[in-house]
């Protein structure tokens, strides 16, 4: 069991005010992509994000949250190719613009965790902390080697 103080739970608050949005803009997008390997790109994403906010939320209720430091998902994601000369290109256009944004967006959070990740005076939090922001640029070097892979980048 953990105590948080008042500068703590609101950093947590706000960063998981961030995962839920992108738990959302991946759930949406997954539907909105019409090329099925950026489909469950995003799918897989959405989890990830839904794993982050749910994390939070048990160490906003006191629980002490143990990380596995994940930093292999990004080197290991191998997108394969499926946008050729013969595509929509309206599709390709779609599916690249979802994409770019979503890289964006995991910019913007994984700044956010390490501009935060001092707030915490625990060790184990910050951790934890420190391994969401790697999970997060894991997600953005995924979408760009998808986005790489189907000459998008």
């Amino acid at each position: 069991m953990t105590n948080l103080n008042e500068k703590e739970m609101t950093t947590i608050k706000d960063l998981q005010t961030q995962e839920k949005s992108c738990v959302e803009k991946y759930k949406r997008y997954a539907a909105q992509a019409k090329d099925p390997v950026l489909k469950d790109l995003f799918e897989q994403l959405h989890r990830k994000e839904q794993e982050h906010y749910d994390t939070l939320g048990r160490v906003l209720k006191g629980e002490v949250v143990q990380c596995d430091c994940n930093d292999s998902d990004g080197k290991n994601y191998q997108p394969k190719a499926t946008y050729t000369s013969m595509s929509s290109p309206e599709d390709k256009e779609n599916d690249c613009f979802l994409a770019t944004d979503c890289i964006g967006t995991e910019k913007l959070v994984s700044s956010e965790y390490n501009t935060n990740v001092f707030n915490f005076a625990q060790a184990w939090l910050r951790k934890l902390l420190a391994d969401i922001q790697i999970e997060e640029q894991n997600h953005a070097e995924m979408l760009y080697k998808y986005k790489t892979v189907n000459q998008m980048a």
